[in-house]
């Protein structure tokens, strides 16, 4: 049975541009939620080293992260407007 999932919108290009990657490399479409599959297969086989799933336990406790709600709201929000708008110049040479 399949399950939906709601992903904030960068969260979810970023899926789909790791899915079209996967596909370059495997010569074979991948599917955004094959993806995730592969990726979590990855996550399982390196954490699968007791040194590696210890370092990243201690990286993970270390790091200030948001909580979910703040997590959904900062991806939500389009990038700084004000750097969007800017040109960049060329320089003459």
């Amino acid at each position: 049975m399949t399950k939906t999932v709601d992903l904030p919108l960068r969260v979810h290009e970023d899926l789909v541009k790791v899915s079209e990657e996967l596909s370059l490399m495997a010569k074979k479409p991948i599917s955004p939620s094959m993806a995730v599959d592969l990726l979590m297969e990855v996550y399982r086989a390196h954490l699968n080293n007791p040194c590696a799933l210890d370092a990243f336990s201690q990286q993970l406790r270390s790091l200030n992260l948001m909580s979910p709600e703040e997590f959904d709201k900062y991806w939500d929000e389009p990038a700084n407007p004000q750097l969007a708008k800017r040109k960049v110049k060329a320089k003459k040479p």
